[in-house]
């Protein structure tokens, strides 16, 4: 695969995918290509053309995982729950669902059965497409419930700045933490805050 600024700028390729360079050279035009803005990573080894027709990514995601919600990191970074900017989004399905996902997209899925999967969708409207996503109450007890693989320190993190946002509904997360069963554990974290 070679490429040249004249491609890049006349947009004749997408994608450049560093497993396909050839030439000792490639990687440096590529770094000049950051360099200038024209190119842009979006996962270990593939990076897009920067363009005005460039859409929102969570819209492209959002097509290829139609039943997809965004979850975890993903909606914490949304709600600015935490200074952590993940390098891809997060995705719950319903268990047994499977889907392919193109190479290009940096996509983690998360498999939840339906109690855990239907608690929490709204759906927003983003250049005149839905997207799926959860409220913030659900966002919250999913930063509790995954605690463990996420890590305390950044469970406290999105809880703290939960707890300090105007617009919060402290009855609406105790409904869901005693739906997902860590009613507990939810007020020990929260109640040194208040």
């Amino acid at each position: 695969m070679s490429f040249s600024i004249n491609q890049i700028s006349n947009n004749k390729c997408e994608f450049l995918e560093t497993k396909k360079f050839t030439k000792r050279n490639q990687w440096y035009q590529l770094n000049k290509l950051i360099e200038q803005g024209l190119v842009t990573k979006l996962k270990r080894g593939v990076y897009a053309i920067v363009s005005d027709k460039m859409t929102d990514q969570r819209i492209e995601v959002s097509k290829v995982v139609p039943s997809g919600v965004f979850c975890m990191f993903s909606m914490w970074q949304y709600y600015n729950l935490t200074t952590n900017n993940p390098s891809e989004f997060h995705i719950a399905l319903r268990n047994k669902e499977k889907i392919k996902i193109p190479y290009y997209l940096p996509i983690k899925l998360y498999y939840w059965s339906e109690k855990y999967y239907n608690l929490g969708i709204i759906e927003i409207q983003k250049e005149g497409h839905t997207i799926k996503i959860y409220d913030l109450e659900k966002s919250i007890c999913d930063a509790v419930r995954f605690r463990n693989k996420v890590g305390m320190d950044i469970a406290i993190e999105v809880v703290k700045n939960y707890v300090k946002r105007k617009d919060r509904d402290f009855d609406k997360l105790a409904k869901y933490a005693r739906q997902l069963r860590i009613e507990n554990v939810m007020q020990n974290i929260i109640m040194p805050m208040l």
